[in-house]
């Protein structure tokens, strides 16, 4: 299992770190992305900011997997935001489909730890 575990945390590390510093820098996309969710563009700041928190959780994870399993279950409450963040101005299931997906893996990442 520990291959598995370090195969997961990884992908997450990445995608929440890219993510979350693409929102921070104000990626085209992100702000785009922010209006069409009709939220702040604050908001988008904060998101990255909760986003790299949960990649330094990972980070640290390495070491200490109950902090891995935390900052899993950190990144899986905060997909599953996204999704229905998504879902409540009615875009396309398809948009969604990427943060459910996160979402998924935060949890088998979780259910390796225990």
């Amino acid at each position: 299992m520990n291959i598995v575990f370090v195969v997961l945390q990884s992908f997450l590390l990445v995608a929440m770190a890219f993510g979350g510093a693409s929102k921070l820098a104000g990626g085209k996309n992100f702000v785009e992305m922010f209006d069409s969710l009709q939220l702040p563009q604050w908001f988008r700041a904060v998101t990255g900011v909760v986003q790299l928190a949960g990649a330094a959780g990972l980070v640290i994870g390495y070491w200490d997997r109950e902090v891995a399993a935390w900052a899993g279950i950190w990144i899986g409450i905060t997909m599953l935001v996204a999704c229905l963040s998504h879902l409540r101005v009615k875009h396309p299931v398809s948009q969604a489909v990427p943060a459910f997906v996160i979402t998924l893996i935060a949890a088998a990442l979780v259910v390796v730890q225990a």
